[in-house]
C-alpha cells in the first residue's frame, strides 16, 4: 500500500522536474530563428508627414534566445532555426557590452537612413562627426580598463579628425611602446587617459581597439524613430524607404506588405547582413508578399566567405521558394534602385 502511495506522488514529481529541466535549464548555446516583421509606420514618426499610403514597409529581425534542452531539440529538427555558440552571438563580449554595440549599430543605421532619405527627398539634413566609437578592446591593449566599450574617442594627443581614418593614420605614424594620450567621452563627460601602444595587425603599433565612426544627423524636419528592443545595423534600407515615402507622400508599396533587410550607408548603398533566411520566414508569417534583399554578384571568392556559401539574395530566394512561394524576392544594390523597383511593382 505504501509503495503505491510513493509511486502515485513520485511519478508526477519526476515528470514535473523533467519539464522544468527541459524548458528552463540554461545551456551554453543560443538558438537563432525567425523574429518579428514590424510595421515601420508605427516606428517612424515625422512631424507633419504621416504615412497615408496603403500597405506596409516591414522591419524584419532575427530572434535570439539562450538554448534550453527542449528548444535545443526543436532547433535540431527545424530547418530554419540554428544552434550557435555564445561567442558567435556576442563576439566574446559580456551582455552589457553586447547590448551597447547592438544599440550603437541600430542608432547608426537609423542615422544613415535618415541622411540618405532626406537627401533623396530634397530635404535639408546636417551630418556631424563626433569621433570614433569603441566597439571592442583587445586583451593585450594597454588601454584595457581605461577605455570601455561605448566610449567615444574625440581626440588623440590633442588632435581631432573628421573621420576614423584620420585617427587611424595618425596612430600608424607612431612607434610600438610610444605613449599616446586619448581624450574620450563617456556618459556625456570628457576624460583623458594615456598608455603605450601595442602590436596589432600587420605588426604595427596601435591602441588595440575595434572602432567605428560615431555620426549624428540633424534634419530640418523633426523625426523620431523608436525601434524598441531591436538592435543591429540591418534595418537601414527599410528605415530609409519608410522615411522617404513619408517625406514625399509617394505610393511606393502599391498597397502591399513590403518586407526586407540590408545595411545602408550615407551614399545609399545597400550592404549584406546575416540571418536573411530567418527574416524571410518572419516576413511570411506577417503576410508580406514582397521582400527586398541585398544583392552582390556571386563570384567564387565572395561565395567562399558567404554564410552557407550563398549570397543574401540567393539564400532569400531559396528560402522563399520553399516556405513562401507567393513571395516576390527583389534584389537591390542601393536605396535608389529599391525605389525604382518598387515604383514598377505593378508593371
Amino acid at each position: 500500500m505504501k509503495k503505491n502511495k510513493v509511486r502515485k506522488y513520485l511519478v508526477p514529481i519526476i515528470v514535473f522536474l523533467f519539464l522544468v529541466w527541459g524548458f528552463f535549464w540554461p545551456m551554453s548555446n543560443y538558438i537563432e530563428g525567425p523574429g518579428d516583421a514590424a510595421d515601420l509606420s508605427q516606428i517612424v514618426n515625422i512631424k507633419n508627414h504621416p504615412d497615408r499610403q496603403k500597405g506596409q514597409f516591414m522591419l524584419t529581425s532575427v530572434g535570439i534566445a539562450q538554448a534550453h534542452p527542449f528548444t535545443y531539440a526543436w532547433a535540431k529538427v527545424n530547418p530554419y532555426y540554428s544552434i550557435v555558440s555564445a561567442d558567435s552571438v556576442t563576439g566574446g563580449q559580456n551582455v552589457s557590452e553586447y547590448d551597447k554595440v547592438q544599440n550603437f549599430y541600430m542608432e547608426s543605421s537609423i542615422n544613415e537612413a535618415i541622411y540618405a532619405a532626406y537627401k533623396k527627398a530634397g530635404k535639408q539634413v546636417k551630418r556631424t562627426y563626433n569621433g570614433i566609437y569603441v566597439l571592442a578592446i583587445t586583451n593585450n591593449s594597454k588601454f584595457r580598463g581605461k577605455l570601455k566599450v561605448g566610449d567615444v574617442v574625440v581626440k588623440i594627443d590633442g588632435h581631432h579628425f573628421s573621420n576614423a581614418n584620420g585617427f587611424v593614420n595618425y596612430v600608424k605614424g607612431k612607434k610600438l611602446g610610444q605613449t599616446l594620450s586619448v581624450e574620450f567621452k563617456r556618459n556625456g563627460h570628457l576624460h583623458t587617459v594615456s598608455a603605450p601602444l601595442v602590436k596589432i595587425a600587420n605588426n604595427r603599433a596601435g591602441i588595440g581597439i575595434t572602432l567605428a565612426d560615431d555620426m549624428q544627423v540633424k534634419p530640418e524636419i523633426p523625426i523620431n524613430v523608436n525601434p524598441g528592443d531591436v538592435g543591429g545595423p540591418s534595418g537601414g534600407l527599410m528605415f530609409s524607404l519608410q522615411i522617404y515615402s513619408q517625406l514625399i507622400n509617394q505610393n511606393l508599396r502599391h498597397g502591399k506588405k513590403v518586407a526586407g533587410t540590408g545595411m545602408i550607408d550615407s551614399q545609399g548603398d545597400v550592404g549584406e547582413i546575416g540571418g536573411i533566411d530567418k527574416k524571410v520566414i518572419a516576413a511570411k508569417r506577417k503576410g508580406a508578399t514582397v521582400f527586398l534583399a541585398p544583392y552582390i554578384k556571386p563570384t567564387k571568392l565572395i561565395l567562399k566567405y558567404e554564410e552557407d556559401h550563398e549570397t543574401n539574395y540567393e539564400l532569400a530566394k531559396k528560402t522563399a521558394k520553399k516556405y513562401a512561394p507567393n513571395m516576390k524576392v527583389i534584389p537591390v544594390t542601393s536605396f535608389s534602385q529599391a525605389i525604382s523597383k518598387l515604383q514598377k511593382l505593378n508593371d
